[in-house]
């Protein structure tokens, strides 16, 4: 195909396991030309797709030859269990990985802290993960960690995919251990204490998550889904925060409200004052992502509700617990009156508030040998200068619903934005953005500055 042959659009597609969203994008100019939506049918993913492209293609015909692009969350998403050595550092370490790399974090298991072997295979068994990602030992340290992890994982039965992140040194070893299991070898992500080199490992699970994982849940019957699909949503979003990041220049975080989880997506450049700072044994990065499985609107209502402060007034006025547990047994309803609406906008604010403080951690002064250093936990938000929303209550929410519901305290410490402009995703930006950040990156840089906020 020569170039002008080529596609001059492309529709971007985000299969969900709930709704199905497509944004049909001009690859020259960067504009949106349509954007369209279905319910998604788990028993075949596709249908809300052709769904989608009609109603583009409706709208402007070029959607018909356009270059297609996706990324999946649908049945359940990529769902990890990590296994690494100690629990504060190489096993924590990948679960960091593990969610900037798109995926649920199932499991965490850190075999120097178990008190017998054999329950690998049995964690394994009840939380059913779709890759195991394999971490321990710093790079020329201890060995014996990690290859006796894969040993125990090959005796398990374990036989779907690993990505192997830990010592370099056990790679060969591993190899051997693993030659009848799906695996890759990928850096180490502690080469050293202190360091979190996540960018390998990432590389590697979207490498698995495309060969092994997609075609395997079974959600179509149809060749071209798994040609279309880039990666798992989280990360193909997480790369577009990235992009948005460098586009406007600024530390940027996005909050994205689900019927099950609040996803926390931030980029945020070294604090110059480093020097004086006491961070965690696993250093944080630039790129960040955390999950909070029991901060929702819909599956996760009751325990949003939970955790909010209770001196809130809001929460005084009436009793919601029927209300919000309505909204767990419906999680497909939606709002109709003022008061529905008032609801919602209040689990919404207690999901990003609360989510926020998690994701960005506290800051204190402690003492030390070499004097007085700031202590911190998470990554240090204050300086962000746009916070972004995303979600089906922000997208659809009434007029100025983001002044009302991301809005936090930075009381007791939290290292929460202090200043920042905010912003809703209403078109499915983020995702689009994301997957065309590799292929397209002039246009993807373009269509981030949709998401500038005024000034």
């Amino acid at each position: 195909m020569t170039r002008a042959d080529s596609p001059q659009t492309a529709v971007c597609v985000d299969f969900g396991s709930t709704w199905t969203k497509a944004l049909h994008v001009d690859l020259v100019s960067g504009e949106i030309l349509g954007t369209a939506s279905a319910p998604t049918s788990l028993h075949e993913v596709m249908e809300a797709y052709d769904a989608c492209l009609t109603a583009l293609t409706e709208k402007d015909s070029r959607a018909a030859g356009a270059e297609i692009l996706a990324c999946s969350s649908a049945g359940g998403g990529l769902r990890i269990a990590v296994v690494g050595n100690e629990e504060l550092v190489t096993a924590e370490a990948g679960r960091r990985v593990a969610l900037s790399s798109g995926g649920k974090v199932v499991a965490v298991i850190a075999t120097a802290d178990r008190e017998a072997e054999g329950d690998l295979g049995a964690t394994l068994s009840v939380t059913t993960p779709d890759l195991v990602l394999l971490t321990g030992g710093t790079d020329g340290g201890n060995r014996d960690a990690v290859v006796s992890a894969a040993r125990e994982l090959a005796a398990a039965g374990w036989r779907g995919p690993v990505v192997v992140a830990g010592n370099r040194e056990a790679n060969q070893e591993i190899d051997e251990i693993l030659a009848n299991v799906p695996h890759v070898t990928c850096d180490n992500v502690v080469p050293k204490i202190g360091v979190l080199a996540p960018e390998s490992a990432r590389a590697a699970v979207r490498e698995m998550f495309l060969e092994h994982v997609i075609g395997g849940k079974n959600l179509s019957s149809r060749t071209d889904f798994r040609r279309i699909v880039q990666g798992a949503t989280p990360d193909v979003v997480l790369q577009g925060v990235e992009t948005l990041a460098e586009v406007l220049g600024e530390d940027v975080v996005v909050v994205d409200v689900g019927g099950a989880t609040t996803d926390v997506h931030s980029v945020v450049r070294p604090d110059p004052e480093a020097e004086h700072v006491r961070e965690e044994v696993v250093a944080v990065t630039p790129v960040t992502r955390t999950v909070e499985g029991d901060l929702g609107m819909r599956w996760s209502a009751t325990t949003t509700l939970a955790v909010a402060d209770h001196s809130d007034p809001s929460l005084a006025e009436s009793d919601l617990s029927g209300e919000v547990e309505h909204r767990r047994n419906h999680p497909g309803w939606l709002p109709r009156t003022e008061q529905d609406k008032d609801i919602d906008e209040l689990l919404a604010r207690i999901a990003i508030s609360t989510a926020l403080q998690r994701h960005a951690g506290r800051s204190r002064v402690v003492l030390s040998p070499s004097g007085k250093v700031i202590e911190r936990t998470g990554t240090d938000l204050r300086r962000v200068g746009v916070v972004i929303g995303s979600g089906g209550v922000l997208r659809h929410g009434r007029h100025g619903i983001e002044e009302r519901v991301m809005r936090w305290s930075a009381r007791g410490g939290w290292q929460l934005p202090e200043a920042p402009l905010r912003a809703v995703d209403s078109d499915y930006v983020l995702a689009a953005v994301g997957l065309l950040a590799r292929s397209h990156p002039t246009t993807a840089r373009h269509l981030a500055t949709h998401l500038t906020p005024s000034r």
